[in-house]
């Protein structure tokens, strides 16, 4: 008998950015159909707004781990009270979501001082009493798994599947008057063809240079009779309307406009989304929107999942390349071969191909990233 069948109160741990909760969405799921268990997720506060957006996660705990880059220092006294908080739910497992490059065994320390029964994640050393479900973990040395693939493999060792890969996220429809109302004030013609750019970062080595941005914006509005929407959260409203500014009429500083609930509905009108790769991504690939995305040579794994889509890759200057020993690695194996910035005819020619694609044609292949990636030599 399988000894997490009877798992009914699950703890999934991914403490990490909003793309990473969203792209581990499908694992839940199969937790939650597989033993039809309550699920609360232990994520960061960069990460809470989408939790509830997520129709397979029932409770939400957010701290943000000392382990983890956060914006803020960590509070120790509050990380003891976490613990405790831990302990008192009584969780029967919990499983530790991590990118392969991430250090499994303080969340999973965190677990085992909370008394959690059963713990299970991918990790390369041997963590003796830490984990009682240990996979021992391959990647990026003899393999590279999208991410989705990746956290779907880790809960089928304990059984847990599901028919349905998709990445989800709830969309709203009572939001679309009060939406369409805030474009209307910011002067979007609402009838008239408009598409999102969106610009921002959570890490500078996955910035694309501005001016491309802007004459790729001005190709858009010119040669194809798009309005452009430059969003963004709030702290990026210098950059959305310093672009607004250089791109000139037909385009649209709209950054802090919108809440989280309000940008996923704009996001999924949106006919094609043009992004960094970022949590931005992630939403568009679960709302079905295609994405272009200006692809920083960083995590390998973190492609839009299961939509049309284009991957214009990019490097990063090597004074802003990790200093992580395993991204190391496979910026040495992977991204050895120079390459260079797409520029803006790159962008309209991708746009142009994912809106002229015929209905119905497949999405990318669900379990694998860019062919390049697949196998890596031998260190």
């Amino acid at each position: 008998m399988n000894r997490w069948s009877n798992c009914k109160n699950i703890l999934c741990i991914r403490p990490d950015n909003m793309g990473d909760l969203i792209m581990s969405a499908p694992a839940i799921r199969a937790l939650k159909e597989t033993f039809d268990a309550n699920i609360t997720v232990l994520t960061s506060s960069a990460a809470q707004g989408i939790a509830k957006h997520i129709a397979e996660v029932d409770d939400v705990i957010v701290y943000d781990l000392p382990w983890v880059k956060t914006a803020g220092v960590p509070d120790r006294e509050r990380f003891n009270e976490l613990t405790d908080t831990l302990a008192k739910k009584n969780f029967d497992a919990a499983i530790i979501f991590t990118v392969y490059s991430q250090n499994p065994l303080p969340a999973a320390m965190l677990a085992y001082l909370a008394g959690v029964p059963r713990i299970l994640a991918y990790c390369r050393e041997n963590p003796y009493h830490l984990l009682t479900d240990w996979v021992p973990d391959k990647e990026p040395y003899q393999h590279i798994k999208h991410q989705v693939q990746r956290d779907l493999d880790l809960v089928a060792v304990v059984g847990a599947t599901t028919v349905n890969t998709a990445l989800g996220v709830k969309v709203d429809e009572r939001l679309r008057t009060g939406v369409l109302a805030k474009m209307l004030q910011r002067g979007i013609y609402i009838n008239r063809p408009w598409l999102i750019l969106h610009a921002g970062v959570s890490e500078k080595k996955r910035m694309y240079p501005n001016r491309l941005w802007i004459e790729a914006a001005k190709q858009l509005i010119t040669n194809n009779g798009y309005q452009v929407l430059f969003t963004g959260s709030a702290a990026e409203k210098e950059l959305t309307d310093i672009l607004e500014q250089q791109t000139g009429p037909g385009s649209f500083s709209v950054a802090g406009m919108f809440g989280l609930d309000e940008f996923i509905w704009l996001v999924k009108q949106s006919p094609v989304l043009i992004s960094v790769n970022t949590g931005t991504v992630h939403i568009a690939a679960a709302v079905g929107t295609p994405v272009v995305v200006l692809y920083a040579q960083t995590n390998p794994q973190h492609t839009p999942w299961q939509v049309p889509c284009k991957v214009l890759q990019f490097p990063v200057p090597a004074h802003l390349r990790s200093s992580n020993e395993v991204i190391a690695y496979v910026n040495k194996t992977l991204y050895h071969v120079p390459t260079g910035v797409p520029g803006a005819g790159d962008i309209i020619n991708a746009v142009r191909e994912l809106l002229n694609r015929p209905p119905g044609s497949p999405s990318p292949p669900s379990r694998e990233i860019p062919s390049e990636s697949q196998a890596l030599p031998a260190s």
